[in-house]
């Protein structure tokens, strides 16, 4: 299991980039094997978190046209910058509360 870690300190955010974020995400999902993908702002900044099962996934969704061309859209409307980790979980477990 791999993970993508965006980092962004944001411009602004528009009507266009929740709709393209929104089917990004979508298409990851559909055509390309992400197994999860969560996101948070906070004041400027952006932090977003998918899982993939291969680096080779991550790497065809990286060259999707349709992503290139959203994240040219990013470079220019909506980020003054980012940064982009892409890291593979060594460990993972997850905790349920019972109450």
């Amino acid at each position: 299991m791999y993970a993508v870690i965006f980092k962004a300190t944001i411009k602004q955010l528009d009507s266009e980039y929740l709709e393209l974020a929104a089917s990004m995400r979508d298409r990851a999902f559909s055509l390309y094997n992400c197994v999860d993908f969560v996101a948070t702002t906070e004041g400027d900044q952006e932090v977003a978190v998918s899982y993939w099962k291969s680096k080779e996934d991550i790497k065809a969704w990286h060259d999707d046209e349709q992503h290139q061309a959203v994240q040219r859209l990013g470079k220019l409307k909506w980020y003054s910058s980012y940064s982009v980790d892409v890291v593979k979980v060594e460990r993972s477990y997850t905790s349920e509360s019972n109450n």
